[in-house]
């Protein structure tokens, strides 16, 4: 019978999606060699923390609150947001390396101090982070894998969204965004059963659903395409 977990004990995780696009341009390759290293959380893979030592995020953030950005695309609302709250730490996570380093160029061109950045799978920070050492997460245009036998791979199911709640605070606030009906419904199915409460709010303007939202390449892609979007706020209980 095969075993749940690599033999150096890291456990069996099915990965979908991509993990690099097209060819990097010059700049980009720079801003990975000089820039990432330095921007890590701390050790994260089972390679370099094969124990899963807890990240250390009082050193990281010097006591500051930390928010979480689980896939961030390009990265817009991440510094955004890291610029607008700079008594805020916040972690990034995003295994497209593409995407990857357009951040890293969005924040030399911000000169925001206040982040940190996981280039891999979330569910590797998860194994690292704290419990309820998280203030606020956000999962914004997630990849919204259309078909019906795809649907288990979505970020709203038990596999990513437990852990998630363990390393959110009692009361921290978890951010949904998605132009996809279907994936409305499964949100709004399977987070509440891990914990959460949905606070239904209806934004004054739509086009600012949540004061500090900043729009997105994903988002703006929707509205070109006639795809309504759909803005969910949970609290941890």
């Amino acid at each position: 019978m095969k075993s749940d977990h690599h033999p150096s004990g890291a456990p069996w995780r099915n990965f979908y999606g991509r993990f690099k696009g097209k060819g990097l341009r010059k700049s980009q390759e720079v801003f990975l060699d000089e820039d990432l290293d330095q921007l890590s959380p701390g050790p994260v893979g089972w390679d370099v923390n094969p124990d899963r030592t807890p990240l250390d995020l009082e050193s990281l953030f010097g006591g500051k609150p930390v928010w979480l950005e689980i896939g961030f695309g390009g990265g817009e609302h991440l510094v955004h947001q890291a610029a607008s709250n700079p008594d805020v730490g916040l972690i990034g996570a995003e295994p497209y390396i593409n995407g990857v380093a357009m951040l890293l160029g969005k924040i030399r061109d911000a000169g925001v101090g206040n982040l940190a950045v996981h280039p891999g799978d979330v569910r590797n920070l998860f194994d690292v982070l704290p419990e309820a050492s998280i203030s606020r997460a956000f999962l914004l245009y997630p990849d919204p894998w259309p078909k019906k036998r795809h649907h288990r791979r979505r970020f709203v199911t038990e596999e990513h969204i437990a852990p998630l709640a363990r390393v959110l605070k009692p009361g921290a606030i978890f951010r949904v965004a998605t132009d996809i009906p279907d994936y409305v419904r499964q949100t709004l199915q399977e987070v509440p059963r891990q914990g959460f409460e949905w606070l239904a709010e209806t934004p004054t303007d739509w086009n600012t659903p949540w004061p500090d939202w900043i729009s997105t390449r994903y988002e703006e892609k929707a509205l070109r395409e006639d795809r309504t979007p759909h803005y969910l706020t949970f609290r941890k209980l």
